[in-house]
């Protein structure tokens, strides 16, 4: 359960919560992803999806499941309104829905297809940070724990 230092922060993310179908975890600083929020975002017209970027340094994990940043940035994540947590190609195939083009991540649903896509995804997961030019993992992480502890 989360934690909150006020009432009114409490408050208001409960009513961001209630309104949403799904809040979507996305790297901020990647380019790439980037890209691919901007275009969901224009396409969600009915505000459905809440955008939260993980390498903002205000991201808390303890406020979307606990999803800690080294997984986050691991693997695309989402939590859906009944609070399940959606990983990988799942989250696509969730979120395409939600904008209306369901249909394009449909196929990724047929049991065959759909573990391919799933070690496709995998790979690309891994690839990211350096196809869009970004420090590794590792790096990424130690410098967030390095102003997580200046700003401490």
């Amino acid at each position: 359960m989360a934690t909150f230092k006020s009432k009114s922060l409490a408050k208001l993310f409960i009513s961001i919560v209630e309104q949403t179908k799904l809040i979507l975890l996305f790297d901020g600083g990647c380019p790439l992803c980037q890209r691919e929020i901007s275009f969901l975002r224009s396409r969600d017209v009915f505000k459905s999806i809440v955008f939260v970027d993980i390498d903002s340094s205000s991201y808390e994990p303890d406020l979307f499941s606990g999803i800690s940043y080294r997984e986050a940035m691991g693997e695309i994540h989402a939590i859906t309104s009944s609070g399940e947590i959606l990983k990988g190609t799942r989250v696509f195939q969730e979120v395409y829905r939600l904008v209306g083009l369901g249909w394009v991540y449909t196929p990724t649903t047929w049991p065959v297809l759909g573990r391919f896509v799933d070690q496709i995804y995998a790979i690309w997961a891994k690839l990211r940070l350096p196809l869009a030019r970004r420090p590794s993992l590792d790096q990424l992480c130690k410098l967030r724990d390095i102003n997580t502890n200046k700003d401490h």
